[in-house]
């Protein structure tokens, strides 16, 4: 049976035992608890409950939004709703385009073909 390993001291300026190996270190937020992991921003020790995997690393709860910010830079919000009109009035206008060609293809139809005698020789057609 083997011992408890005892928590390794953690202070300003010391990571918690970067020198030890990890099955012999401790959760800095649980001590009771062996470390799983370390935490690939701030390099601390942490059990499974306080490393979280995220965009393919394990990071702990206290640098997740760290790492969020950094990998994503934040957008202008003026920027993105110039953006969303811009991409709303290109639709309108080609909408609009579209409608406009379709009733110009529909004026230039003769008025023969919507009575149903386009289809008459010219000699039966009636006159209107």
């Amino acid at each position: 049976m083997t011992s408890p390993v005892p928590p390794i001291p953690a202070g300003p300026g010391f990571v918690a035992g970067r020198s030890a190996p990890l099955r012999s270190r401790r959760c800095v937020r649980h001590s009771a608890r062996e470390a799983a992991g370390l935490c690939s921003v701030c390099g601390a020790a942490f059990c499974r409950e306080c490393l979280t995997e995220h965009d393919h690393r394990l990071v702990c709860a206290g640098c997740l939004p760290k790492s969020d910010a950094a990998a994503k830079p934040r957008r202008d919000a003026g920027l993105r709703r110039l953006r969303r009109a811009a991409g709303v009035l290109v639709a309108a206008v080609f909408l609009l385009t579209a409608f406009y060609l379709f009733g110009a293809t529909l004026v230039k139809i003769p008025p023969t073909f919507h009575d149903g005698t386009i289809w008459q020789p010219d000699g039966e057609r009636g006159e209107r």
